[in-house]
């Protein structure tokens, strides 16, 4: 199989340029020696996909699903908190922006301040005190600009920006979490329904056999250890039932929590198992990098570490700031719109650190080390992703497969119940034989009904791990994987953010990072 290095330059290298204008990261991109197929290795063809235009949800079939999602992604707090947290993000990269524009402010201001004059002689011979009173009314506009010759402050602006980028990629990865919750949520209280329906069905039966050993036994056919062994097992079965029913509870509550409801146990599971599942096309290995809200996010990340490490270079380069003021100031606030009463004063001043301590370049190096703590989290995201995949689509595969033997053996097990009870009343079988069978049927109709919510988890998990859905193939994506930086088309539900709201403009802080 041709094989192709993974997360080299041709793969990443791309997507961080392109997220970043002119990212200079000094390591790291080609030094990761991992190597990743083609294609996927549990799949024996692979072709690139485009995304489904159409919310993966609604690949089960079950609008009540999807209705359940759409009010969680609405109502649920979690995601509330992780909008907040957005619009956090945005303002910090607008604070940060704000720098490297001039900064301007009025001022108006009143003053009245009265002097003595003690020791001096005057006519006369007595000593006397002499006080002089002033007042003064100033009106200015001063202006202040630090001049960014290093790109230190833009700098600053671009990491911010790529935070606020990540943020909004987190929140998609919140909004993608919480549907797949959701999803699980709902197919585990469908299951708990199932099983207490089984729960249900089983005790029935299990009254029916003690009555009718109860019966044999008074008429004298059966002995009392056969009544005392139906009695059990009919016991054993109500307390199955009330065990079932407090899953089934529990499963109502923690969906309703989930929906932003009050967890009151009032919401109805569903009636039947949604339809067959359908194949999925998963794509190629390499545009799960620029799929998956968690590494784009990553990848913004490290495009801010980048900057911040510009950043901290740029504190160790003379700094330039230009004050400047202009206004009136006189007596009386009249004089205030006399020409002749006109101040202004210009400014210039150039600072050069010499000595901090180390502080500055200790700076520099703790801006460096944070950011190769962040590109070595990148890389281990990206192979614990590729794995998520991998693991799914075989897990998909076994689940298949495990399934259809269980629903075998479960038939099998229901036929062999209903011999061993003919054969009971026959009284050609001891009970235990009967007990056996019931014990055998029940166990594999249970856990068939258990294996096919895993098999619904486990393609809940596939659609979380590919980042969403992917369409049949077809040829030509609308753009290359990775060649925008933007956040995500909807941030949220009432976020009403997206990236291009604080800056168009993706600049350059490869000057400052040399």
């Amino acid at each position: 199989m041709r094989r192709s290095k993974a997360l080299v330059t041709g793969v990443l290298g791309g997507l961080l340029v392109a997220t970043s204008g002119c990212l200079s990261t000094s390591r790291g991109i080609s030094e990761l020696e991992v190597e990743i197929p083609d294609r996927w290795s549990s799949q024996e063809g692979g072709q690139e996909a485009a995304p489904d235009e159409h919310p993966w949800w609604e690949s089960f079939g079950d609008a009540r699903l999807s209705d359940l999602i759409e009010e969680a992604l609405e109502h649920n707090q979690d995601l509330v908190a992780a909008e907040a947290r957005l619009r956090q993000a945005e303002q910090r990269a607008r604070i940060a922006g704000a720098d490297l524009k001039p900064q301007l402010s009025a001022g108006l201001n009143g003053s009245r301040s009265r002097r003595n004059f003690i020791g001096f002689p005057f006519p006369g011979g007595e000593e006397q005190v002499s006080s002089s009173t002033t007042t003064n009314f100033g009106v200015s506009l001063d202006i202040s600009w630090e001049v960014d010759l290093w790109g230190r402050l833009r700098a600053g602006h671009v990491a911010s920006r790529a935070d606020f980028r990540a943020a909004s990629w987190d929140l998609e990865g919140a909004r993608l979490s919480l549907a797949g919750q959701t999803a699980k949520a709902w197919f585990a209280l469908t299951e708990a329904q199932h099983q207490v329906m089984l729960a249900q069905q089983t005790r029935a039966s299990r009254q029916d056999t003690a009555a009718m050993i109860r019966r044999r036994y008074e008429q004298g056919l059966r002995s009392s250890v056969d009544l005392r062994l139906a009695s059990a097992g009919d016991a054993t079965a109500l307390a199955a039932v009330a065990a079932r029913e407090r899953q089934l509870d529990g499963a109502r509550r923690q969906l309703e929590v989930l929906l932003g409801r009050y967890p009151s146990g009032e919401v109805a599971p569903a009636e039947d198992w949604t339809e067959a599942l359908e194949p999925v096309e998963p794509g190629l290995p390499a545009q799960l990098l620029a799929r998956r809200p968690d590494l784009r996010a990553a990848q913004q990340r490290m495009v801010a570490r980048d900057a911040q490490v510009s950043q901290a270079k740029g504190a160790l380069l003379p700094t330039l700031r230009l004050t400047g003021g202009a206004g009136q100031s006189g007596e009386e606030l009249a004089d205030l719109l006399d020409g002749d009463f006109s101040v202004w004063s210009l400014a210039a001043g150039l600072l050069q650190p010499l000595f901090q301590g180390g502080r500055l370049r200790a700076g520099v190096s703790l801006a460096e080390a944070s950011r190769d703590e962040v590109l070595a989290s990148y890389f281990q995201a990206a192979l614990r992703a590729f794995g998520e995949v991998e693991m799914a689509l075989v897990s998909g595969e076994f689940l298949a497969r495990q399934e259809e033997a269980l629903a075998e053996a479960a038939k099998q097990a229901q036929g062999a119940e209903e011999v061993s009870q003919q054969r009971y009343v026959a009284g050609l079988a001891d009970y235990l034989e009967v007990l056996e069978s019931q014990r055998q049927a029940v166990d594999f109709q249970s856990r068939y009904l258990d294996l096919r919510r895993q098999r619904l988890a486990s393609r809940v998990d596939l659609y979380l791990a590919l980042g969403g859905g992917f369409s049949s193939a077809r040829e030509g994506l609308e753009q290359p994987m990775g060649a925008t930086d933007a956040s995500p088309g909807t941030a949220g539900a009432g976020a009403g953010l997206s990236a291009e709201s604080v800056s168009t403009e993706n600049g350059s802080i490869g000057t400052t990072s040399r």
